[in-house]
């Protein structure tokens, strides 16, 4: 099955397709998927699961009362938030791209929710050796480790080209982790996860300094911030546009988007990044989807007084 017929076939609807463990009639009852057009250009967003980590990572450099109240007015837990995990396929002219990643094994961190892009990519028809070409947002291993998963790389082509920031590898080689604020063993599964991804596919990467065209109608911009290479992949088509923000947003960040989530390395920085890119998104009214929006994450961005405001699409289907 081509790329674009992955995405006719599955344009916005909600049949069942991979995303967790109750099943019926052999499939499971939550879409992992969901298919958007720009232009000409095919986009289809995968769920690789879901990461549960520790509330104070939306916002380490505020009172835990404020972010209590916050987690209330959301309805949600106040010990632990599912951060969604979404990868992005990309269909322009004959190149389908692979926008990050995902989670790949479980590296001792408890999180076995995660991981699930492979075999969802089976499901849904897409063939690994049909991607041209691979972009990172940054090396996380959320967003490389899939790239690691036994067998994964045999099944590349020979000549897959990784776009990822010049910035970002020179980060990894000495990574600096003095203004995080991760969870214990997280640090050191980063570091492996990055070091090992260098070596297994360095003779294939693409180095960019700012800005890169990937194929027609999508550009990868890095951003920094998050990480000093951290990107944004911009696609635009017939007058329709779209954002992937990767990491540069998280669920908090339209209301709150000083608060520092605790995987930034730079988080002052990211808190900068963040603020100019939802005002860009705002004044243009392009679409976003971002890497841990709750799935899946398709919306738009609006002012709201000194912050910003998630404004979901309504699923077509």
């Amino acid at each position: 099955m081509t790329m674009t017929d992955a995405v006719t076939a599955n344009a916005g609807r909600t049949d069942p397709a991979y995303a967790g463990t109750p099943r019926l009639g052999g499939e499971e009852l939550v879409p992992s998927r969901y298919a958007v057009r720009i232009g000409e250009i095919d986009v289809l967003v995968v769920s690789d699961g879901v990461l549960p980590l520790p509330t104070k990572m939306l916002g380490h450099n505020v009172e835990p009362a404020l972010r209590a109240a916050w987690l209330n007015d959301m309805f949600l837990p106040q010990d632990a938030f599912d951060w969604s995990l979404n990868v992005v396929v990309v269909r322009s002219g004959d190149q389908t791209i692979l926008i990050d990643a995902g989670l790949g094994l479980d590296p001792n961190l408890n999180l076995p929710r995660a991981g699930q892009l492979i075999r969802r990519l089976d499901a849904v028809g897409i063939d690994l050796a049909s991607v041209t070409d691979v972009v990172l947002t940054h090396m996380h291993m959320d967003h490389v480790g899939g790239l690691l998963v036994d067998g994964v790389k045999e099944r590349l082509r020979p000549d897959l080209r990784i776009h990822v920031a010049a910035a970002e590898v020179k980060f990894w080689e000495a990574p600096d982790f003095a203004h995080v604020n991760m969870p214990e063993g997280f640090p050191d599964a980063l570091r492996a996860a990055a070091k090992r991804f260098a070596q297994e596919y360095r003779g294939q990467l693409r180095l960019f300094d700012e800005e890169h065209e990937v194929a027609p109608g999508v550009i990868v911009r890095r951003t920094g911030g998050h990480t000093p290479g951290h990107s944004v992949v911009r696609l635009a088509s017939g007058g329709d546009r779209l954002t992937f923000a990767g990491d540069a947003v998280f669920s908090v960040g339209f209301e709150h988007p000083d608060w520092h989530n605790g995987f930034e390395h730079d988080p002052e920085e990211a808190a900068r990044v963040r603020v100019r890119l939802l005002r860009e998104l705002a004044a243009s009214g392009e679409q976003l989807i971002a890497t841990h929006l709750p799935f899946p994450s398709v919306g738009r961005v609006a002012v709201d007084g000194d912050a910003f405001r998630w404004v979901p699409v309504f699923w077509d289907y």
